[in-house]
């Protein structure tokens, strides 16, 4: 079946109102998070996944994926939140070449402190402008995109 130069458009307009929401919401609501907390979004959002990870330790690369940045930029984001005492880099007890972001004690705080405020970015820049059942959509597509970034994790690598 051939695509037609419209349907090909009509394809990507969903792609780009999603990919400019992205940035909008990553741009203001990190801008104001940034502002009532001194805490970079990025640096949240990891210490995040790694606080909802077993033992509290990720991968870099399994981490960089979930988060879709590259591993260098996330190697950089890691040694900036050493610097701050939120996360510690460790060897893998398994594979000797992979390395673990683990959450400290002090991470595990500062993401706790934080919660409340990031959330009150996320609702007054987002969720307030969803119904509940377009928050329930916006979720499963995201878990949707997610697993098959999990997917790739069991399924190529051992990352």
């Amino acid at each position: 079946m051939e695509i037609t130069e419209s349907a090909a458009l009509d394809a990507q307009q969903p792609v780009r109102a999603f990919s400019s929401a992205a940035r909008w919401l990553t741009e203001h609501v990190g801008q104001e998070f940034r502002r009532k907390t001194g805490m970079w979004q990025i640096h949240y959002e990891m210490l995040s996944w790694l606080s909802e990870a077993p033992e509290g330790q990720l991968c870099l690369t399994r981490l960089a994926r979930r988060m879709g940045i590259s591993t260098s930029r996330l190697s950089h984001l890691v040694d900036r939140a050493r610097e701050h005492g939120w996360v510690e880099r460790v060897p893998d007890p398994v594979g000797r070449r992979i390395v673990l972001a683990r959450l400290t004690g002090t991470g595990r705080d500062a993401v706790q402190a934080a919660a409340p405020l990031q959330l009150a970015c996320v609702r007054s820049h987002f969720l307030d402008r969803l119904t509940p059942a377009q928050v329930e959509q916006l979720r499963e597509i995201s878990e949707a995109l997610i697993e098959s970034v999990d997917q790739q994790d069991e399924g190529g690598s051992t990352f």
